[in-house]
């Protein structure tokens, strides 16, 4: 049986499919896409401390479920796209953290990372392409990333690489223990907090990610939801309900 909590985060992530579904034009292509409601513009609350959380497409899944259990509790932001890989999260990272004090930082690269491309940026074969970052390469963005993180005075929590399964294009089925081995091995070294996605989703990988893909169901994205939460309860300034 699933929690209320767990129902709560499927609600709110069932609610972001729903309202793209209804706001996107039918029929008419050269109509713009409509715009992700994660990507939604956050007035905070006042006196709430502030949540930042960075990330690939698979953050972008579990956002306004985390936001939704936080609310009361925490401003949780983002930034209007998808952060992919450490060197554009090393390019970004002034825009995304803007001038405001943060409380906590969720982060997570590794899946861009990972992905082969050929020169015209396209996913291919890895013995069509080259990796956008090899493990070494990996580890020293995420040096610098931490580095630059810790300057804001927010408390981080580094969450690992979700899996890549068999067949997903442009990347390797079970790279990401690699690069999660490298991760953790960083943030250890730098005591920085672990959420480990990785391990959480396991248990319900079948259920919870589409096939042959890197990216969830809804209900994978309110487990990922559930995890996310928790992690940042965890290192928010004072204790919450």
């Amino acid at each position: 049986m699933k929690s209320p909590f767990f129902m709560l985060l499927l609600g709110a992530v069932l609610g972001t499919a729903a309202l793209a579904q209804q706001t996107a034009p039918k029929k008419k292509a050269a109509a713009p896409k409509a715009p992700d409601p994660a990507y939604a513009q956050i007035v905070d609350t006042p006196g709430l401390p502030r949540v930042l959380l960075l990330g690939d497409s698979i953050s972008l899944g579990y956002t306004l479920g985390v936001r939704a259990a936080l609310q009361g509790a925490a401003n949780v932001h983002r930034p209007a796209e998808n952060c992919g890989e450490t060197a554009r999260g090393l390019r970004s990272l002034d825009k995304w953290l803007g001038t405001g004090k943060w409380d906590v930082i969720h982060f997570n690269f590794g899946l861009h990372d990972l992905k082969y491309l050929d020169a015209a940026g396209k996913y291919v074969p890895p013995d069509q392409g080259k990796q956008v970052a090899p493990v070494a390469a990996y580890e020293a963005n995420l040096r610098e990333l931490v580095a630059r993180l810790r300057r804001t005075g927010a408390k981080l929590v580094f969450a690992t690489t979700t899996p890549v399964p068999e067949k997903s294009q442009g990347r390797v089925a079970r790279d990401e223990l690699a690069y999660n081995t490298a991760a953790v091995r960083v943030m250890r070294e730098l005591g920085v907090a672990v959420n480990d996605l990785h391990a959480a989703v396991l248990p319900q990988l079948a259920a919870w990610q589409r096939p042959n893909n890197v990216h969830f169901t809804p209900a994978g994205s309110a487990g990922l939801a559930e995890a996310v939460v928790a992690a940042v309860r965890a290192q928010l300034p004072q204790a919450q309900p």
